[in-house]
């Protein structure tokens, strides 16, 4: 997958840049989960902390405009269990979007998740070094650790989880 712009600008969930956003957005906190054969559900941090966590040491927040920063332990449930926990595990999908409240998305294919490439897994972080994030601090983060230098992958404040 190229990171030149101009090779997705017909998909805002593809590499672009954006503009930084430092305070949260407002609304509903609650993230929306859909899948094509099943009605919307939606998932509160409390569900993500009731699934199994998996804890991640040595992890950078890259953030558009104020540098990087870290580092950080992020915990939270791989973001394949959070799908497998929504659907049936036998059920066909090739890609995830994750998308945050002020619009900011990625897409993940299932390969990445299946087999990361940084070995650890990718997952929706509701604990930073220990404690409950904050609204203020992204409140669930999708944490990709094989993203070092370009923060397109950071998702913060997740709205939507879209399997395709």
């Amino acid at each position: 997958m190229g990171t030149n712009p101009s090779d997705h600008q017909h998909d805002p969930l593809r590499p672009h840049s954006h503009e930084p956003n430092p305070e949260p957005p407002g609304g509903d906190p609650t993230m929306r989960f859909e899948f094509p054969t099943r009605a919307k559900t939606l998932i509160a941090v409390a569900d993500l902390l009731r699934l199994s966590q998996v804890v991640l040491a040595d992890c950078f927040i890259v953030s558009t405009g104020h540098g990087t920063s870290g580092p950080f332990t992020f915990g939270g449930p791989t973001l394949l269990s959070v799908i497998d926990a929504q659907v049936d595990t036998s059920a066909s999908w090739s890609q995830v979007e994750v998308v945050s409240a002020d619009g900011f998305g990625t897409r993940i294919e299932r390969a990445e998740l299946l087999n990361p490439t940084d070995s650890r897994p990718i997952i929706l972080a509701c604990q930073l070094n220990g404690a409950v994030l904050t609204r203020q601090q992204g409140l669930v983060r999708l944490i990709v650790p094989s993203e070092h230098d370009d923060a397109l992958r950071q998702v913060k404040w997740i709205a939507v989880i879209r399997v395709k």
